[in-house]
C-alpha cells in the first residue's frame, strides 16, 4: 500500500512541476508578444493623442474661418450686383 501512495505522490509532484512549467512558458510567451507589439507600434510612427486633438482643433478652426469667408464673399457679390 505504501508503494501506491509513493507513486501517486511522485505523479502529483510531476504534474505540479509540469503545470508550473506550462504557466511559466505562457507568461514568457505573453511577455514576448507584448514586446513585439510594442516594437511594431513604435516602428509605425503613429501620432499621439495630444497631437491628433491639436490638429483636429486646427481643422475645425480652419473650417469655421472658411465658412465665414464664404459668407463675406457672398455678401460682397450681392453688394456688387445691387450696384450694377
Amino acid at each position: 500500500m505504501q508503494t501506491t501512495s509513493s507513486v501517486f505522490d511522485d505523479l502529483a509532484r510531476l504534474m505540479t512541476g509540469a503545470m508550473g512549467m506550462a504557466q511559466g512558458a505562457g507568461d514568457e510567451a505573453k511577455s514576448f508578444m507584448r514586446a513585439q507589439a510594442d516594437r511594431f507600434v513604435a516602428e509605425m510612427d503613429l501620432v499621439g493623442r495630444d497631437e491628433f486633438e491639436a490638429v483636429k482643433q486646427l481643422a475645425a478652426d480652419a473650417r469655421a474661418e472658411a465658412d465665414a469667408l464664404k459668407e463675406r464673399v457672398a455678401a460682397l457679390e450681392a453688394l456688387l450686383k445691387s450696384r450694377a
